[in-house]
């Protein structure tokens, strides 16, 4: 079964999803071909700063991002994920998703999506500087990510698949898209995971 799941590795509702739908394709035990696609929460981001600052502004106060914040490290924890939202840069991930494609093609993309991930919402790394992309992915299995990024490797190819998801009408992430037929949106349980997993393979055995 294919599934392309629509991502920002900036969006931590995207990184409990992959670890809720990963742990549904284990049950579920079929043959599951996953292809991470782009997606920008935020085109127009700047690098610099916390994300802590830029949801105060937009959410109404630290106490309200406090409780946010907390929510959501309860259920990174039901899923065993590290997360320290308080260490979150801002960035703007079009530079990750090139790494991601890149990864795609090596067959090493859902390992470099997962240490982009974390880098991000565990460890404060800088995704907007191509230094640490490089060596993160290269941790994943991915090396000279440096040379092809100063190259514009990618460039395009991101580029159109941003406008592949602007296309279908994606407004909000995660978005997992079944034999291309098939979506579920958020990041849901995995139970609805499972079900849908089911679902897809009746369909289509």
């Amino acid at each position: 079964m294919n599934v392309e799941i629509f991502s920002d590795v900036v969006c931590p509702w995207c990184y409990l999803g992959r670890a809720r739908f990963a742990g549904a394709v284990e049950r579920f035990g079929g043959e599951v071909a996953v292809t991470w696609r782009p997606y920008q929460l935020d085109p127009d981001a700047s690098a610099g700063g916390l994300v802590e600052q830029s949801l105060a502004e937009k959410f109404g106060g630290p106490e309200r991002v406090a409780e946010m914040h907390e929510r959501m490290r309860g259920l990174m924890a039901a899923e065993g994920l590290p997360y320290a939202p308080e260490k979150a840069l801002q960035a703007n991930t079009r530079d990750a998703h090139r790494v991601v494609a890149m990864a795609g093609e090596a067959g090493v993309q859902d390992a470099v999506v997962g240490r982009l991930f974390r880098a991000h919402h565990a460890e404060g790394r800088d995704l907007n500087d191509h230094g640490t992309l490089a060596e993160l992915a290269a941790e994943a299995g991915l090396p000279g990510v440096a040379e092809r990024l100063a190259a514009g490797e990618g460039e395009a190819a991101v580029a159109a698949q941003l406008e592949v998801a602007r296309n279908v009408g994606i407004t909000g992430v995660p978005f997992f898209v079944f034999e291309g037929t098939w979506a579920v949106s958020g990041a849901q349980s995995r139970e609805v995971f499972e079900n849908a997993l089911a679902e897809v393979a009746s369909n289509v055995g």
